[in-house]
């Protein structure tokens, strides 16, 4: 008699999409086998590279991951990028099923003039550079003493008050050190943060916005005339609590008078941006904005009033955009692997056997972790059925996590395990309870993040590091 053999499966992207798609596939009664693959060293995904240093709440988040992966009945195998190292038609020959948890990395493009100036950044380039991830560059550009945020989200809020916080009051987390140095010598004053839409519209969370006024030594500034309510908008407060904390906070910030902080964040509503100004050199001048009014269902015209605000630079955080894989069908347009419920859609429309999706690739930047999870039981639900029909198998004969270790090895690849993120964790622990004695009263630090791919792979192996610049670790 045949011996039965587990349903091997593949999941890209080891954030909380992938951690939690893993996690209730293990648990959904099939006898399955679970490799979890991702492109960095480290786990975690944004909870590790798009998660503000500053967000304890949040970061505890890693905790129910880290206890997901702990286990051990889910491999991860990190440092692989599936696409290069390996592709998609290799992986599906060695798995029953894959599953793309993959996030989204880019930022959403905006179409107005002027975003080509040098000084105009996408937010999720910023997040992962203040984040320590390290396939970015070491240093950034930060010599505008004002600068302007477009957009209403809580993406905007961390870049602002990255942007305003002194950095001797970000000493206690985990930000990398070169990041630290980089923003002590800001000179920035004044944080410009505009949204099109109202106080009833904006996308902040209250406990976001609430936070935001409690930075030392920066103010935070609402405008009167910023305040409109149509029709929409107060069906909108009466219909969600949060909606009603976020226009409470709001409200509040307005009513403050005395504002002496040597820095502020404005906080400007009804202002649609028009365009990106630029100086004789080429630099960022200002940003132009159009005045707009509410229309009585909550959406907004303009007005034909422009407003110029002096800046010198801009940052666009109006949302996040999914990356195209090779080999797996994208829509360029809404930024997703085209799905239906997570079975993976081919060009002629139908699902792709064995071929699934979760998370933010599969719905759009959309939600927070109780979305992702709910996310992860429908696309799971989905794969339980093909499977318990028989519709899932390999292409190849040579199936599972053995199999996927040959090849990485036969190819080079210097691939990261479970006990090699132990190690590295360990270790940005250990830099953080060293940097402590040098911060003195500020530390110890929670971690000191190892910044470079060379330094966290080899620390993963074992390996000595003498010679590798791990970036902003304090030398003896």
């Amino acid at each position: 008699m045949t011996e039965k053999k587990p349903l091997n499966v593949a999941v890209v992207g080891a954030g909380p999409a992938g951690i939690y798609a893993s996690d209730i596939l293990s648990k959904s009664g099939l006898d399955v086998s679970i490799d979890l693959f991702e492109r960095l060293p480290a786990p975690y995904g944004l909870v590790r590279y798009g998660v503000a240093p500053d967000h304890p709440r949040i970061k505890q988040i890693i905790v129910a991951l880290y206890k997901i992966l702990q286990r051990g009945d889910i491999r991860l195998l990190g440092n692989v990028n599936i696409g290069e190292d390996v592709t998609v038609e290799e992986l599906h020959e060695h798995y029953d099923a894959v599953i793309f948890a993959t996030g989204a990395d880019r930022d959403h493009p905006l179409d107005i003039p002027g975003v080509e100036l040098p000084q105009v950044y996408g937010a999720a380039d910023f997040v992962s550079w203040y984040d320590g991830h390290p396939d970015y560059p070491r240093e950034w550009p930060l010599e505008a003493k004002e600068v302007a945020v477009i957009g209403v989200g809580n993406v905007a809020l961390d870049v602002s008050r990255m942007l305003a916080k002194h950095v001797e009051d970000l000493l206690v987390t985990e930000i990398p050190q070169n990041v630290a140095e980089g923003l002590a010598k800001s000179p920035i004053t004044d944080v410009h943060i505009f949204g099109r839409r109202g106080p009833a519209q904006v996308k902040f969370t209250p406990l976001e916005l609430r936070e935001l006024g409690k930075q030392p030594d920066v103010d935070v500034i609402v405008y009167e005339e910023d305040f409109d309510f149509d029709e929409a908008s107060e069906g909108a407060i009466a219909g969600s609590n949060q909606t009603k904390q976020v226009v409470k906070a709001l409200t509040n910030y307005a009513m403050e008078e005395e504002h002496e902080a040597s820095r502020r964040i404005h906080i400007h509503m009804f202002h649609s941006p028009n365009a990106v100004l630029a100086d004789d050199d080429g630099n960022v001048a200002a940003i132009r904005t159009e005045r707009t009014r509410l229309t009585g269902d909550g959406s907004v015209e303009g007005t034909g009033e422009f407003v110029e605000t002096p800046v010198q630079a801009v940052y666009r955080a109006i949302g996040y955009f999914s990356s195209p894989i090779e080999g797996i069908p994208f829509d360029h347009v809404r930024g997703i692997i085209p799905n239906m419920g997570g079975r993976v859609l081919g060009d002629d429309g139908e699902p792709i056997l064995g071929i699934y999706a979760t998370g933010w690739v599969k719905r759009g930047p959309v939600g927070l972790i109780g979305s992702t999870k709910s996310d992860a039981q429908e696309t799971i639900g989905h794969l339980v059925e093909d499977a318990q029909a028989g519709k899932l198998k390999a292409t190849s004969d040579n199936v599972g996590h053995e199999a996927m270790l040959e090849l990485l090895d036969s190819r080079s690849i210097a691939y990261t395990t479970w006990h090699g993120w132990e190690l590295l964790n360990a270790y940005e622990q250990q830099l953080g309870e060293d940097y402590g004695e040098v911060i003195g009263d500020r530390g110890p630090r929670e971690r000191v993040k190892v910044v470079s791919r060379n330094a966290m792979t080899s620390i993963s192996h074992g390996k000595d590091i003498d010679g590798i610049d791990l970036i902003g670790v304090p030398e003896e």
